[in-house]
């Protein structure tokens, strides 16, 4: 049937800050689904938290409430907006949690609001784990055997249960808990010893909002999938996507190394799988919209199991989406009002129907991306909580043309799947327990001569991956120590097939990046680039999404896109989510692309991270999913031969590659390279700050652990110690002695050999200050400054932030604002600039220390831009292509809208690692933040942070 005619208000629930568990997937889903509504003709109203995102950007959604996420924001809204629908499946846990509290109290019936693209009850089904145990009992769907217990007392005689009886607890077989309602397997896990069963279960038991777990069999070692499903109202299903898990059960699947489409089930056993998922999907309710469901196949005898269904548009639908090039969010968003798969159109080809599924001929490879070197003392042995900060995904013809990419994507010093080999006993114990790095060492057990039977006797990993990896290490040691010249066209063209970087065979061959790429070029190896058009090539795709292969390498008709004659700009991405890199630079990529294009440049995108809005295929003119990777940036740039390229917009993934762009003579929009290097390098940029005469505090620069004792000693205590070129404090720390300085810098260089470490003066019981600014080359203008209310000390993302500052006096604001005038006019700023001072005051003296320059995007730019209404990125990244920032004035496009003060308040994900010690410091521990507007300094959402501001802040 078509789109309801009954509804014209619809209110959409957003996921909130981001943590571990419920990341910017929802973000891209909650845009997409917004984006859809909007098209159909219906007023969308907007609640969400979070100002990082795209999602809460005015172009979003017709009214955009930035407020808290709880049930008396949405009956506030309710009152204002009188919305005739809600649709909460787009914002993960949060939105379904708000939705059924307020279903629960009869408020949607009572307000005559109807709750669209979920059945409520399917929710309860779903969450409840022992009523659908009940449910997939009586549609005949397998499962593990388990119980609910409400206690410690009964969920130990469960256990005893479980293990046959025997022995109690005494005769302990590993089991596994599984809380109700909640989101990230969070308080979940793997109790392998009676030891550790007490605190296991009953933290579960707290964090479960019903306080209840499910215990169940452990059935670890045996392999997992995901099936991404829709349903329209007529009860049409489609699999849009098979995914399979590289890592055996036991293992969050956001945690897992993933694989679509699936790859080692025969095709009666997946047949069996999409059948109980469409049985599954039938049986809980009758919504329209999306479904996720994850089974388990036990290797040994081929039985399937279902582990879990969430009604939903789940963390999978983001990578389901960009590995298939179905908009899953859009579709669902359509049905939910009320129209047909057979009636939508495919709107890739744009001639094929919504019906169709998706056929992929390539394969596609996730890989999460960690950040344990944040949290002291971490457990970094993955289980069934989820403890990944976000993901990258590749693609390639094959699985190892694609697992490789997806290493060069995760900035982590790998080219590809390498590494230096470790003692044996090193690679022994990381195999014996599913660790973050397994993968690595899988392929070290290879190097040290270990069988595929031995590994998976350890690791449990489907032998078919395996070997897949053995082969790539095969290649490797065939080909080492042959001199460059001496491998043939056929030698490189397999190895580029199976995804080995030009830095692997260079290292292989002893030679350099420059000569591999030069050498392979001489031979007309360079990659083809495919489209993603979601059927396999059967039919012509309309979307310019691209993944580059060496299949079909040197073949100049295999290459399925042409370069235009118009005008181009290439916007590099800022990769995988992590701490301190997060979707706050997303967001300002997806700002430089709508710029580039209003300003009549074809946008060019290159982004490897799934997550996001900027890698949906309708953002920029191209797409290109790939690694933000020197190689495959290099191959785009040879492929179309961008007017420019923006570097201020991704983040240290973008400026990382800055150097080779310019070596390259490569146009840069913006702040000229040597420019953004005279504030990245400590050195010239304090000379800069004599010159201008703007105080500092006391530092020196050090190469190795002697020298920056010596620089201490000489400049006292206590001190700041950071290494250069990263982002979001990562390794930096607060020393009060030389030992603790040997300690830390020793640290770094371990992380970050020849670094240059930096040593300031730690400047105690200051106010630290942040500010974000716009420069055309003529002018600078101040977009916003923001007093932080934890002391220097505190990383700026961990702390609470309020535009306007509320207890600065008047002077030192106005030296706040000239001092960032003149450093950006000296630097010759075009775009963006974050600065960083301090403010110091002693005998009633106040003193504005500078700290950093960052002549770039900032993390804070989407926080400044929600709080003023002015939109800072997008102007930004007009500057660098050349607006003037008189025409925004005379425009009134410059014009804060903000009353009373804005707040940003960081928010964290503790509960993910209940071993860490709660402490902040100079490194950025949060993962997400939310925004709130108030009156008065006196409002809980300064007044609290206040009263607590030197709780934790630790070394």
């Amino acid at each position: 049937m078509p789109k309801r005619t009954d509804i014209s208000t619809i209110l959409l629930i957003g996921s909130g800050p981001i943590v571990i568990g419920q990341a910017c997937e929802f973000d891209y889903s909650g845009t997409q689904a917004a984006k859809a509504l909007r098209q159909e003709g219906y007023r969308v109203v907007l609640l969400n938290s979070n100002p990082a995102t795209i999602m809460t950007d005015p172009m979003s959604a017709d009214v955009v409430y930035l407020q808290e996420m709880t049930a008396a924001s949405i009956k506030e809204i309710v009152e204002k907006e009188r919305p005739d629908a809600v649709l909460p499946t787009m914002g993960g846990q949060t939105a379904l949690n708000l939705a059924d509290t307020l279903h629960q109290q009869g408020y949607w019936e009572r307000e005559g609001i109807q709750v669209i693209g979920v059945d409520i009850d399917a929710i309860h089904i779903t969450e409840d784990r022992q009523a659908f145990r009940d449910l997939m009992e009586r549609v005949g769907i397998d499962q593990a055997a388990s119980r609910v217990a409400k206690s410690l007392l009964e969920a130990k005689e469960i256990t005893q249960e479980l293990a046959g009886g025997a022995g109690g607890i005494g005769g302990f077989k590993p089991i596994v808990i599984r809380p109700s309602f909640t989101m990230g397997g969070a308080g979940g896990g793997i109790v392998w010893t009676a030891d550790e069963f007490d605190t296991k279960v009953t933290r579960g038991l707290e964090l479960s909002p019903v306080h209840e777990v499910l215990i169940e069999e452990c059935l670890f070692g045996w392999k997992e999938y995901e099936l991404e499903l829709l349903r329209d109202e007529k009860d049409n299903v489609v699999i849009i996507c098979s995914i399979e898990n590289l890592d055996p059960m036991g293992v969050h699947t956001g945690d897992s190394v993933t694989v679509a489409p699936q790859q080692t089930l025969t095709d009666p056993q997946y047949q069996a799988m999409r059948d109980a998922a469409i049985r599954a999907m039938r049986s809980i309710g009758t919504f329209a919209g999306g479904c996720n469901i994850q089974f388990a196949v036990d290797p040994a005898t081929g039985r399937m199991i279902v582990i879990e269904i969430n009604p939903r548009v789940s963390r999978s639908s983001a990578l389901a989406s960009k590995a298939t090039g179905y908009p899953i969010a859009k579709v669902a968003a359509r049905l939910a009002v009320g129209y047909t798969l057979d009636e939508l159109p495919n709107e890739v080809t744009g001639t094929t129907s919504a019906c169709f599924e998706p056929a992929l001929d390539y394969v596609v490879t996730k890989i999460p991306r960690w950040n344990f070197d944040k949290f002291e003392g971490v457990d970094e042995v993955l289980t069934t909580q989820m403890k990944a900060v976000g993901e990258v995904m590749a693609i390639g013809r094959t699985f190892t043309e694609s697992l490789q990419k997806a290493f060069q994507s995760l900035e982590q010093g790998h080219s590809g799947l390498d590494g230096m080999l470790p003692d044996r006993a090193v690679v022994r114990d990381r195999l014996a327990r599913p660790y973050w790095d397994r993968l690595i060492h899988v392929r070290h057990a290879f190097r040290l001569g270990a069988s595929v039977a031995e590994v998976h006797d350890v690791t449990k990993v489907d032998p078919w991956f395996l070997n897949q990896v053995r082969d790539l290490v095969t290649m490797e040691q065939a080909t080492e120590g042959t001199p460059l010249a001496e491998l043939d066209r056929d030698a490189l063209l397999r190895l580029k097939r199976h995804g080995f970087s030009d830095v692997q065979i260079a290292r292989m061959t002893e030679s350099t990046e420059a000569e591999v790429r030069e050498y392979r070029k001489s031979l007309g190896l360079t990659p083809t680039f495919r489209v993603v058009d979601t059927c396999a090539g059967e039919f012509e795709a309309e979307t310019p999404y691209f993944y580059s292969t060496y299949d079909g390498a040197g073949d100049p008709e295999a290459t399925e896109t042409t370069r235009s004659d118009r005008p181009k700009a290439l916007i590099l991405g800022s990769g995988p989510n992590r701490i301190g890199q997060g979707i706050e630079f997303d967001y300002s990529c997806v700002h430089g692309v709508l710029a580039a294009r209003e300003m009549g440049y074809e946008a060019i995108m290159i982004n490897c991270n799934p997550e996001t809005v900027s890698t949906d295929f309708d953002i920029a003119d191209k797409l290109y999913f790939e690694p933000v990777f020197w190689e495959r940036v290099a191959d785009i740039v040879d492929l179309e031969a961008p007017d420019g390229i923006i570097l201020q917009l991704g983040g240290q993934t973008a400026l990382k590659l800055a150097r080779d762009v310019v070596a390259r003579g490569l146009p840069i929009f913006g702040t000229p390279y040597e420019n953004m290097d005279l504030a990245e390098d400590r050195g010239k940029f304090s000379q800069i700050l004599e010159e201008l005469g703007i105080p500092f505090p006391p530092y020196g620069m050090a190469h190795t652990v002697e020298q920056a004792v010596e620089v201490a000693e000489a400049i006292g205590y206590p001190i700041l110690i950071r290494p250069s070129y990263v982002l979001g404090g990562q390794g930096m720390r607060i020393a009060i002695n030389k030992d603790e300085v040997a300690e830390y810098v020793a640290n770094i260089l371990t992380l970050f050999p020849d670094n240059q470490i930096l040593l300031d003066l730690f400047l105690e019981n200051a106010v630290e200050v942040d500010v974000d600014c716009l420069a055309d080359g003529d002018e600078v203008w101040i977009a916003g400054v923001m007093q932080h209310i934890e002391p220097a000390g505190v990383h700026s993302g961990d702390s609470t932030a309020v535009i306007p500052p509320f207890s600065l006096s008047d002077s030192s604001i106005a030296t706040i604002r000239q001092t960032v005038e003149r450093i950006a006019t000296r630097l010759g700023v075009v775009g963006m600039m974050n600065t960083q001072l301090a403010v110091q005051s002693k005998g009633g003296v106040e003193t504005v220390y500078v700290i950093e320059a960052n002549p770039r995007a900032s993390r804070t730019v989407p926080f400044v831009a929600k709080a003023t209404g002015v939109p800072v990125a997008r102007i930004g990244a007009k500057l660098m292509m050349g607006a003037k920032l008189a025409d925004f004035r005379e425009a009134g496009d410059l014009e804060s809208t903000l009353e009373g003060f804005a707040v940003k308040e960081p928010v964290f994900s503790w509960d993910k690692f209940p071993e860490v010690t709660k402490e902040l410091g100079p490194e950025m521990k949060s993962t997400g933040e939310a925004i709130a507007f108030v009156d008065d300094i006196t409002d809980e959402h300064i007044a609290k942070p206040f009263e607590m501001r030197n709780l934790y802040l630790s070394r």
